[in-house]
């Protein structure tokens, strides 16, 4: 049995802190700890708790010693595109906004007096989204410049968590990618960009790639946890993680990390910053071994997620899932629609898109679902012809990776919506991808050829047709 390895992977909702080792050559995992995640309200803002976030991060690690199983490293994961400022003392200013803020309302324009949205889009390849870092920014720019003007380090959410744990600021480069600062071709920040839009550029960290070793735990970390080991940056955005965990070695492979969001794509070894790609608002963000992860965004199990608190009582994802399959509703959304960013009641807007358009408008938890779920799978075919077309590929496979790999009603709607074989599998792959990358920063796995190949020996994985 080998080394243990500790990936702590926080979602918009939750996070959890897996234990993992090989054995026989396949990875095991253990859940040790797991904590709710969510945004709050405070001083007017959507944030981060960051500090209770912390003091989770830490408890989780104490399990490592009650259990006797001491990791070798650790490495944490996180959501792209927020960030938290530190000043001089290296203390952190103001809140921990989170990206569903309405401060960026209006910071487009304010963008596009700088640079066109065309330029901005051949320049980093990053698809708009209104919460990117480069609006955030331009928030706090127009809104509070005062906190820019204290600012002496900038730091992506899962960057901030290791700078804690080991007192090293670094900026990990899959990561940095989902903020539109990027130059896919240096690989490195646009400091021309930066200076274009007023942004102090002293707040850009060096960027790391994934497998990094970033240090020790600090003195003060060890005594409180209990022990030491080396942190090391995975791929530090979730997708760019869960992308690592796809256990494929086919070059014509599409993926979907299914979750809050569904990031659906394919890797390419070189940006595609075209005026074709930006009209379809695809992005190339940063992936392991600089691989690019050409993809959109689609809104996803945010939408289920949402449905549930407001109408789904006490039935669990499963049973709604279960209960969504035996409807007959044909009416279809948008699910990339702004609208469905974070309305006050994702239930009534669905109703409401559904009524605007003439369509049978849902009731109830199943009729709601089945309607989020084929609206979900006909985005999925649209985005496929789209990257085919783009590319001139033609793919023969889906993987399904992340916890909506246990939607088998959404598996088989996306089976026969796209009319390619879907697999489903492994639901921990943001885990999985944040420890494949630790082990082969560390030597037990000697690259992502044999990280795939590990994960696809070691979980089980579905077939759908």
């Amino acid at each position: 049995m080998g080394p243990y390895y500790l990936g702590i992977d926080i979602g918009a909702s939750s996070g959890r802190h897996i234990l993992a080792h090989l054995e026989d050559g396949r990875m095991v995992l253990e859940e040790i700890h797991r904590f709710p995640n969510g945004m709050v309200e405070k001083d007017g803002e959507n944030v981060w708790d960051v500090d209770g976030l912390f003091g989770e991060i830490k408890a989780g690690m104490k399990k490592c010693v009650e259990l006797g199983k001491i990791p070798v490293s650790v490495g944490i994961d996180t959501w792209g595109v927020d960030f938290v400022l530190l000043d001089e003392n290296r203390e952190r200013i103001g809140n921990a906004v989170a990206y569903r803020d309405g401060r960026t309302k209006g910071m487009d324009e304010e963008v596009y007096k700088k640079i066109s949205e065309e330029d901005l889009y051949a320049r980093t390849g990053i698809q708009k989204q209104i919460f990117n870092t480069i609006y955030q920014l331009m928030a706090l720019k127009v809104k509070k410049p005062e906190q820019l003007e204290k600012a002496k380090t900038m730091l992506m959410m899962p960057d901030y968590f290791h700078f804690l744990l080991s007192g090293v600021a670094a900026t990990e480069y899959t990561n940095a990618t989902t903020g539109q600062l990027v130059n896919p071709e240096t690989k490195d920040w646009d400091m021309e960009l930066i200076r274009k839009l007023g942004y102090p550029e002293e707040i850009f960290c060096k960027i790391v790639t994934p497998g990094t070793v970033l240090g020790d735990l600090t003195e003060e970390i060890q005594k409180e946890v209990g022990f030491n080991c080396k942190v090391i940056a995975p791929a530090t955005h979730d997708t760019g993680s869960a992308v690592i965990a796809v256990p494929t070695d086919s070059d014509n492979t599409l993926y979907i990390s299914s979750g809050t969001w569904s990031l659906m794509g394919t890797e390419l070894f070189r940006a595609n910053c075209s005026a074709e790609s930006k009209a379809n608002n695809l992005t190339n963000e940063g992936g392991y071994d600089y691989r690019f992860r050409y993809l959109k965004n689609i809104m996803g199990l945010w939408m289920i997620q949402s449905v549930k608190k407001e109408i789904g009582g006490s039935l669990g994802f499963g049973e709604i899932c279960e209960q969504a399959s035996k409807c007959e509703i044909s009416s279809i959304v948008d699910c990339n629609d702004d609208r469905f960013l974070a309305p006050a009641n994702m239930t009534r807007e669905v109703q409401a898109a559904c009524r605007e358009s003439g369509q049978q408008v849902p009731e109830g938890i199943a009729q709601v679902a089945c309607v989020i779920y084929n609206s979900l799978a006909q985005c999925y075919a649209k985005t496929i012809r789209e990257i085919a077309a783009i590319t001139g590929q033609d793919y023969d496979r889906i993987h399904i990776v992340g916890g909506g790999a246990n939607a088998d009603y959404l598996n088989r709607l996306t089976a026969e919506a796209t009319k390619i074989p879907v697999f489903a599998g492994p639901t921990e792959a943001t885990a999985i991808g944040n420890l494949a990358a630790q082990m082969m920063a560390l030597g037990d796995l000697k690259d992502l050829k044999d990280a795939r190949a590990c994960v696809y020996r070691s979980f089980p994985i579905a077939e759908y047709k």
